[in-house]
């Protein structure tokens, strides 16, 4: 089934839109302000060394120095390297980690083999060495790095200080013997080429050999690309900046079945030519620039896909809906028949809308990027063939999702239990933070609910102060309900308290926000 991906590019923001046979699948979004530093490579400096911690602050070009734990550092960084004063004998080769400058040789003597060596006797300051960034800078606290540099591709991931070949854990135990083999036998390095250690990632269980080809160039021209650049800048430095959005749709969205790749910035444009050249020479044929007058993402209703997909409703062409309801722990969508009644019998009808969601709600797990334990309601069905046909639909839907998921049949409860794997923040979360009014509840208290609480709140006030007056200040929808229907209960309590109490409306005000004030 072909597809089209359409890029809409602004200084401030990246959006990408997959598209089948007219129906928007995917979409992914990058902001420019928002954009994390993990999987940056640097060459660093190191300005402090812990004794005490186990630990060393790194320069790497930042406001605040990084931070980097001894257990971070290459295994075999202590036995191969030390800091001057504790040098190993001259035969030892300096590892890929360290990119170091000229230092004052300390007498050689042989290092007591030991499996931890503390981080004093590994690093010391001044020297350089080449980090990876494992975490983003939170508040007052560095970036985290590692000194264990790994770079992902599309199907595989490159250990250049390794030579070790795994397989993610995630595929089947039985088929991990028969792909590592595999992998060892594509990944032979020919003459002249970077040596190195491969994981397979899960998305590779399929590939074929000439696509693990492609990914093993990319990512060792990549490492060749990073070593040159750690001999020739001074740290700190950038040495490899992770890809961003558009270069990713390169290496991770573009299969055999991608019919164009269009973006409406000529500029961009030009870059993922340059990048499309050097690293993914297939994708070249396929990229566009688009000209056309009305938006990029007008075409395909791209904007209005956005909107319905931040909403809990979701209607099928039949008349039935769903409602997709997303949770910290899980996300459960619920099947429901609606105005839909063109079908001979009950039977058929439910049988129909069941299959026509199991379609819509594949679409809407990849459209809102929604990950982790789903459970789906259908509609109750009586019949077996029923269930296994819309099971089977559903199954063959979800085949599409270039992310991993996995389903169990119906239970007996009639619910089907399924798992997606969490790639990136769903749509919702990138584009949508709590209510203000209802604090993410998704509800408010009603009015006269509110004006229960303020009398309340009231006589509990009057019992323990003894103010002149109380004065109730609450959003207009209260008020209005205190000037109107609960008017008697008000007047009731101030004969209580035997003080008055006057309201003032303030539009400011959700409808559950109020304030009692003594005068």
């Amino acid at each position: 089934m072909g597809q089209d991906i359409l890029i809409n590019w602004a200084p401030q923001e990246t959006r990408v839109a997959v598209v089948e046979q007219g129906a928007v699948q995917e979409v992914h979004l990058e902001r420019a302000l928002e954009r994390g530093l993990v999987g940056n490579i640097y060459l660093g400096k190191v300005s402090r060394v812990l004794p005490g911690m186990q630990s060393a602050f790194i320069d790497i070009g930042l406001d605040r120095a990084a931070f980097l734990h001894v257990a971070d550092l290459m295994p075999n960084i202590a036995a191969k390297h030390a800091a001057p004063r504790d040098r190993a004998s001259s035969d030892a080769r300096t590892p890929t980690a360290i990119v170091e400058g000229t230092v004052p040789q300390a007498p050689a003597r042989v290092l007591t083999p030991d499996p931890v060596l503390p981080i004093e006797r590994q690093i010391f300051e001044g020297q350089a060495l080449m980090v990876q960034v494992l975490k983003d800078p939170i508040g007052t606290k560095g970036a985290r790095l590692t000194a264990q540099i790994s770079i992902a591709g599309r199907l595989l991931v490159f250990l250049p200080q390794d030579n070790h070949i795994g397989v993610s854990q995630k595929i089947p135990p039985a088929q991990r013997d028969a792909l590592r083999q595999r992998v060892q036998r594509l990944v032979t390095p020919a003459e002249g080429q970077a040596s190195g250690g491969f994981i397979l990632r899960t998305n590779a269980e399929d590939a074929s050999d000439q696509e693990l080809v492609d990914d093993v160039a990319y990512l060792r021209k990549t490492w060749l690309r990073i070593k040159d650049a750690s001999t020739r800048l001074p740290a700190p430095a950038l040495l490899h900046e992770d890809l961003n959005l558009m270069q990713r749709v390169l290496r991770d969205l573009v299969g055999v079945d991608t019919l164009s790749i269009r973006i409406d910035s000529r500029e961009q444009f030009g870059l993922m030519q340059a990048f499309a050249r050097e690293f993914m020479p297939d994708t070249l044929g396929k990229l566009q620039l688009y000209t056309g007058e009305r938006p990029i993402f007008d075409l395909f209703n791209v904007d209005e896909d956005i909107v319905r997909a931040l909403g809990r409703r979701v209607e099928l062409k039949s008349g039935g809906y769903l409602v997709i309801d997303q949770t910290e722990a899980l996300t459960t969508v619920d099947v429901n028949t609606g105005g839909f009644v063109g079908a001979r019998n009950f039977d058929d009808t439910v049988f129909r809308t069941n299959l026509e969601a199991a379609q819509a709600i594949a679409r809407q797990l990849r459209l809102r990027n929604l990950g982790g334990i789903v459970i789906v309601d259908f509609i109750d069905m009586t019949r077996e063939e029923h269930r296994e046909a819309v099971l089977t639909e559903f199954r063959k839907q979800l085949s599409r999702d270039r992310v991993k998921t996995m389903t169990g049949g119906f239970s007996q409860l009639g619910l089907v239990e399924m798992t997606r794997k969490r790639t990136r923040e769903s749509l919702a979360h990138m584009l949508s933070e709590p209510c203000s009014a209802c604090g993410g509840k998704g509800s408010v208290k009603t009015p006269r609910s509110v004006c229960y609480d303020i009398l309340r709140e009231i006589l509990r006030e009057a019992r323990a102060f003894n103010p002149r007056e109380f004065r109730v200040v609450a959003s207009p929808q209260v008020i209005e309900l205190f000037l109107d229907e609960e008017s008697q209960h008000l007047a009731g309590l101030s004969d209580f308290i035997g003080k008055p109490i006057s309201l003032q409306s303030e539009g400011r005000m959700t409808q559950e926000q109020y304030d009692i004030v003594l005068l």
